[in-house]
């Protein structure tokens, strides 16, 4: 399916998640009978028909209840670095969504996201640390263990009960939230809101909690804030930018993520006037992509970025976003990782 075809298709289906749209009535039998299989799923689990397998060492789940990007990679990055600053070995694993890896396949910063993914080719650039996709995350938790790491973080996965996890994180798009509340198809949910009360933390990314969702008592949502730094040329050759230095004159801005709005208002905040391009989350980008007839400057993600190394020039930048959180909250969210794997491990 072209872009074109891609971008049309995503943006009826989000209209009607997170807008005002009609038309989607059709869809609501389908989410009750996809709601009423996870449900059954769950409670297999739960019961003990289907088992979930342990690996050995702590495994840490970052996901989310929402169909796309929500944030979940720069915290998985943030968490890699605090946790190798304590002296973990950690690994991370992750299915590789838009890769043709079949089989569990150790990924490197120059392993070809055609074949494991962009955001496992993205992690294993910004952590240094030992990254592993597979369809089957238990097999990819047990090479990472294989591997000498000595906590597995998952990028994604909050789903697959195959793997036991020890504590899990949901995060959250500050801005589009839950949609209109409702699962897949008729809504962006993979699971129901219910499903919050047993993670560990929820994070969101910005602010924008929305308000009829209650989390458990005592209980609040951390804030999470993505923060850019200097541009950096894709091709990497050459100097880093700053933002503002892109000021004055137009730039192409090219987003396949999950919320494209969210990188477009960045570069906006930022004072730059911004020619939009969105694409969907984890599209493969072409050269006639990109091809947008003129020598203007092009900005894009870091996820983007990591497919566009062969298709590059000069005028192609990404830039990278780094997670950050107050003192606090930062305190509050890494003493409970760290007991919990500490308690694992004794």
């Amino acid at each position: 399916m072209s872009a074109a075809r891609r971008r049309v298709g995503q943006a009826w289906l989000e209209s009607i998640w997170y807008g005002a749209a009609s038309g989607g009535a059709w869809l609501v039998p389908l989410a009750w009978l996809f709601a009423g299989l996870a449900r059954l799923r769950r409670l297999a689990y739960r019961l003990g028909l289907f088992k979930a397998l342990g690996v050995g060492c702590p495994v840490i789940v970052i996901g989310n209840l929402t169909v796309g990007g929500s944030g979940k990679t720069p915290l998985v990055i943030y968490l890699v670095s605090q946790l190798q600053r304590q002296g973990f070995r950690v690994g991370v694993i992750s299915r590789g969504y838009g890769g043709s890896a079949r089989v569990v396949q150790t990924v490197t910063a120059r392993s070809d996201p055609r074949e494991v993914g962009d955001e496992p080719v993205l992690i294993a650039r910004r952590s240094q640390c030992k990254v592993f996709v597979g369809r089957d995350r238990v097999a990819a938790a047990q090479a990472a263990v294989a591997a000498g790491v000595d906590v597995v973080l998952s990028d994604d996965g909050l789903q697959h009960y195959a793997l036991a996890r020890d504590l899990e994180i949901v995060v959250v798009d500050g801005e589009r939230g839950f949609g209109n509340g409702r699962q897949l198809p008729a809504g962006p949910l993979r699971e129901p809101l219910q499903r919050l009360r047993g993670v560990a933390f929820v994070v969101m990314n910005g602010e924008g909690w929305p308000q009829h969702v209650a989390l458990p008592r005592g209980r609040a949502a951390l804030t999470m804030t993505l923060l850019p730094s200097d541009a950096v040329p894709v091709a990497e050759r050459g100097a880093k930018r700053s933002l503002a230095s892109f000021r004055g004159a137009p730039v192409h801005a090219v987003a396949g993520i999950g919320n494209p709005r969210r990188f477009f208002a960045l570069l906006h905040s930022a004072g730059l006037d911004v020619i939009e391009h969105p694409f969907p989350d984890h599209y493969a980008l072409k050269l006639q992509d990109l091809a947008f007839g003129d020598d203007a400057p092009v900005l894009m993600t870091e996820k983007d970025a990591v497919k566009c190394a062969g298709l590059a020039d000069s005028r192609f930048w990404c830039l990278p976003v780094s997670a950050h959180f107050n003192a606090l909250e930062a305190n509050e969210l890494l003493t409970v990782i760290t007991e919990r794997i500490q308690s694992k491990r004794h």
